[in-house]
């Protein structure tokens, strides 16, 4: 039986139509994904689902008794409690349950042995459902799911007036898992979880005996739990079968079958009107006239309509020296004696791209801020390596002024005029109007496209991204995936993103208990050696580190070997540049010395000079092989 079945639903604002012949079902079990960009209409459809907002037409029909559980994006979670108060709110069948079995023990005191006996009977019938409802491990499992998405024990007490934004969002979604609702409506449940939080909520979501509806731009999250997507695309659903990657592929599928149908359609309407054209005055007008008829009751296919996507454009013209960053003997954070990030050595080459990972507060942003010369080492060196130009994508645009239009904040960025700078922002998804918009209005995606676009004009070498793709729509992370890969400079990039992370990442960075493994391998190797550490395998943690060390050690000598080669190959260069110049000016004087010679008709000399500049000349060609060679040795 389904859980909930929304039939022909449609949704307007005013007189645009937002949806419309929107139908589906969901059965215990289903985990559905409902994908699309921003602004297509997923939260609108959640909350008509919720019941927080009524649908225009259609309907929505609900199994009898279902408990639903909505997670908006912007709560409000101020229960007037702390938070294990609010926590607790949910178990109160077995607070009540638990103050009755303390009355039936006050009554087996009793020295009335008639009472003493009901009691009893009726406690062993109560200590059996309490004990079967979880009476003895309801405490442990709040803290169980308040740990998993990110509290700490000294905040379990905090009052829920006082939780930010993205502490009431993980609040409500701890409060929903404990609810257990036969229908889970999630909208962007990842946004304010580290990747452990995020990889703790898949474990719970993937045995979830309900029904789930999650809206969310993370698609390794997706991959992970769901087992149907919905697309919300042009006003309209299609569904697909199976995960994200598998929607991906049905979806590239269902496209070409589209366009190709369209295709050959196109083409057979275009014979028949060619031929109509031709016959219908001629010999073949009964013929025509059937064609003309029959092709007046096809039914035309639409061509299939594609989604504009932003470009973006973040290649550079400046090429830094091979060493773009060194942290040696690191020590960063705000204390002393309490540092936030131990580094012993990490480098970065032209044209890698290091993912920086790890959980909230650990301190990646506090690294990045060091490497940018924003806060002072505590202890040891970070190392810019020559002809290297920063860009910043911070999280935070606290550059992004509130009062300034987008057009002139691109204006003061650099842009030359206001017809290039309305081009350029199309790019970037701001067309007509958008670009009159305040900055202080913009949604996170907006403003992290502005941010994208100001980092674009910077032409920086060396790109710093803290979590770019918070923000953005699951196709404009796929646009930036693409620019970040073909990106012809270097990139540090804070990520939570997993499914950005294994696509992009040459090496991965990984901040855990206060210091900083490097796995030059990339994503597999920091995956295995995180589920070592998730499952407290301290050996398996161990062999991994001593692998890790042993192997940067020999690409370090493996790199100074390396050097040590180029720079005998440049010795060797260098020698062979003098000699090619010292023959080059011989040349030039011997020239000289012959139209001397030639004019003065002195034929011993000039057959003397003649034979001296076929022998310089043979040694030349000669140093200019060995030159080409060893330069492309050198590459």
């Amino acid at each position: 039986m389904a859980l909930l079945a929304v039939s022909n639903l449609a949704k307007y604002f005013g007189p645009d139509e937002i949806f419309s012949e929107i139908s589906f079902e969901v059965h215990p079990g289903d985990c559905v994904a409902l994908v699309g960009v921003n602004g297509c209409g997923k939260s609108t459809l959640l909350d008509i689902i919720a019941g927080v907002q009524e649908p225009d037409a259609g309907t929505v029909s609900r199994a009898r008794d279902i408990r639903i559980g909505y997670l908006p994006q912007i709560p409000d979670f101020d229960t007037g409690g702390t938070l294990w108060e609010a926590m607790e709110a949910v178990f109160a069948d077995l607070h009540a349950q638990q103050e009755a079995l303390r009355r039936l023990e006050e009554q087996m005191a009793s020295s009335n042995e008639a009472e003493r006996e009901t009691a009893l009977a009726r406690y062993g019938v109560l200590l059996e459902k309490f004990e079967q409802a979880g009476g003895f491990t309801y405490e442990a499992r709040i803290g169980q799911v308040l740990g998993g998405l990110g509290f700490r024990k000294d905040e379990f007490t905090m009052p829920t007036a006082h939780l930010s934004g993205g502490e009431q969002t993980r609040a409500l979604l701890a409060r929903l898992l404990l609810e257990e609702p036969d229908l889970l409506l999630m909208d962007e449940p990842t946004n304010h979880l580290d990747l452990e939080g995020i990889e703790w909520l898949e474990e719970q979501l993937k045995s979830w005996k309900g029904g789930i509806i999650v809206v969310a731009h993370d698609r390794e999250f997706l991959n992970t739990i769901a087992n149907r997507v919905l697309e919300l695309e042009f006003g309209h659903i299609d569904a697909y079968r199976g995960n994200y990657t598998a929607y991906v592929q049905q979806r590239a599928d269902r496209r070409r079958q589209q366009q190709a149908a369209f295709e050959t359609q196109q083409q057979e309407i275009a014979k028949t009107e060619d031929y109509i054209r031709r016959y219908m005055a001629g010999q073949r007008t009964s013929q025509a006239k059937g064609r003309l008829r029959r092709l007046e009751r096809v039914e035309r296919l639409e061509r299939p309509m594609e989604q504009s996507h932003i470009h973006i454009d973040l290649q550079t013209t400046l090429r830094s020296g091979d060493l773009v960053l060194g942290l040696y003997d690191l020590r960063v954070g705000y204390t002393p004696d309490a540092p936030m990030v131990t580094v012993e050595e990490a480098e970065i080459r032209r044209r890698q791209r290091v993912a920086l990972v790890g959980p909230n507060g650990s301190g990646k942003t506090t690294l990045l801020r060091t490497i940018l010369r924003e806060l002072r080492p505590l202890h040891g060196r970070v190392r810019i390596g020559s002809a290297v130009h920063i860009g910043y994508f911070a999280q935070v645009q606290e550059h992004l002024i509130a009062g300034k239009n987008v057009l002139d904040t691109l204006l003061d960025a650099g842009m030359a005029s206001v017809a290039e700078t309305r081009s350029f922002l199309a790019r970037y998804g701001f067309r007509g109007d958008d670009v009159f918009k305040d900055i202080g209005v913009l949604s996170g995606g907006e403003r992290a496209r502005v941010a994208l676009a100001i980092l674009a004009l910077e032409k920086a070498n060396f790109l710093l991204l803290d979590e770019p793709t918070n923000h953005l729509d699951i196709p404009s992370q796929e646009v930036l995936q693409d620019v970040i890969t073909n990106f012809n400079g270097t990139v540090l990039l804070v990520s939570h993103d997993r499914y950005l992370i294994r696509e992009v990442a040459t090496q991965v960075w990984a901040i855990a208990d206060g210091r900083l493994h490097v796995f030059a391998e990339g994503y597999p190797a920091y995956a295995a050696w995180h589920q070592d550490y998730r499952k407290g395998n301290v050996p398996g943690l161990q062999r991994r580190e001593e692998e890790a060390r042993a192997r940067r050690e020999a690409e370090r000598l493996t790199e100074r070997e390396r050097e040590r080669a180029l720079a005998r190959q440049q010795k060797q260069l260098d020698a062979l540049e003098t000699q090619i110049h010292t023959l080059e000016a011989r040349l030039q004087e011997l020239t000289t010395a012959l139209d001397v010679a030639g004019r003065a008709q002195d034929v011993a000399r000039v057959a003397k000079l003649g034979a001296e500049y076929h022998r310089v000349e043979a040694d030349l060609n000669r140093l200019l092989e060995e030159w080409a060679a060893a330069a492309e040795l050198r590459g």
